[in-house]
């Protein structure tokens, strides 16, 4: 009956809050986060589900909002690794506010370059691409990594950034779109190059983006959740598959082994095997 599987839901969810625990407590300890976040119904109700994907564990959140106060609560005022997002704002108040480093994602910004080709601003088109060649020449040097020494590869790789920014913010057309994404590069510009310098970073948020799909696809099925259980089964499975999945186990086997453990009131099995 649908009372049973609730029940049955209900405790495999408790079964898998230490699990999730776990890697809750981690989060502020990751030397490299990609982030995304993407809506969530909740009984007619605006939520939001965050994804932070480390490199050895994903774990999701659904939170009242998309707003800094989330990344305040999830990862503190402290946070010392490399955040990897796309530009809205709540990762720039985050990185104005408390100090954080990001890594902004170039292939949303090449996108808005895109943008401006459209536009029937004959300048501002030259501009477009002017800055799409640049930022095509920078991919070019990347997708030549293996052929290149490690220090000629990143002195290449700093000589396209200087281009890329000189060529953003040198004869700007006036129109609108154009100056905006001048001024952007001008305030953050260093913080879309930040790859070139950390080892493991990426240059754009696909990681992030590519492990949100599945609760995209989720959500469409299911229609959000009616409550706070529902919610936290939801962050909870999700998490678990997710991060089974990036360490190579299976998800069944965990689960029952976590199901085993809390009948048995034993400590939950472990999610990692290493450090975040």
């Amino acid at each position: 009956s649908r009372s049973m599987l609730a029940k049955v839901i209900a405790k495999v969810s408790a079964a898998l809050a230490e699990p999730w625990m776990e890697l809750r407590l981690l989060l502020p300890l990751a030397k490299i986060l990609n982030i995304d976040e993407t809506g969530h119904r909740e009984n007619g109700h605006r939520l939001w589900t965050w994804c932070y994907r480390a490199r050895t564990y994903i774990l999701f959140k659904i939170a009242e909002s998309r707003a800094t106060a989330e990344l305040l609560e999830m990862l503190g005022a402290d946070f010392a690794g490399v955040i990897g997002c796309d530009y809205f704002s709540s990762y720039r108040c985050y990185m104005g506010e408390f100090g954080g480093v990001l890594q902004f994602c170039l292939a949303h910004f090449i996108r808005d370059v895109k943008f401006l080709l459209e536009l029937p601003d004959a300048a501002t088109r030259r501009y477009g691409e002017r800055l799409l060649a640049s930022l095509r020449e920078l991919f070019r040097l990347i997708h030549q990594r293996a052929q290149m020494k490690a220090d000629f590869f990143r002195a290449s790789l700093q000589m396209q950034q200087t281009e890329i920014l000189r060529v953003a913010t040198t004869e700007v057309p006036a129109q609108q779109d154009a100056q905006n994404l001048a001024k952007r590069l001008r305030l953050h510009g260093e913080s879309y190059f930040r790859f070139i310098t950390t080892p493991g970073l990426e240059p754009t948020n696909n990681l992030a983006e590519q492990a949100i799909r599945f609760v995209v696809i989720d959500r469409h099925v299911t229609q959000g959740t009616r409550s706070e259980k529902g919610r936290q089964w939801c962050e909870r499975i999700w998490t678990i598959l997710a991060t089974c999945e990036q360490q190579g186990i299976s998800a069944f086997h965990f689960i029952r082994d976590a199901v085993q453990a809390y009948f048995a009131a034993a400590p939950a099995p472990r999610l990692l095997s290493a450090s975040p």
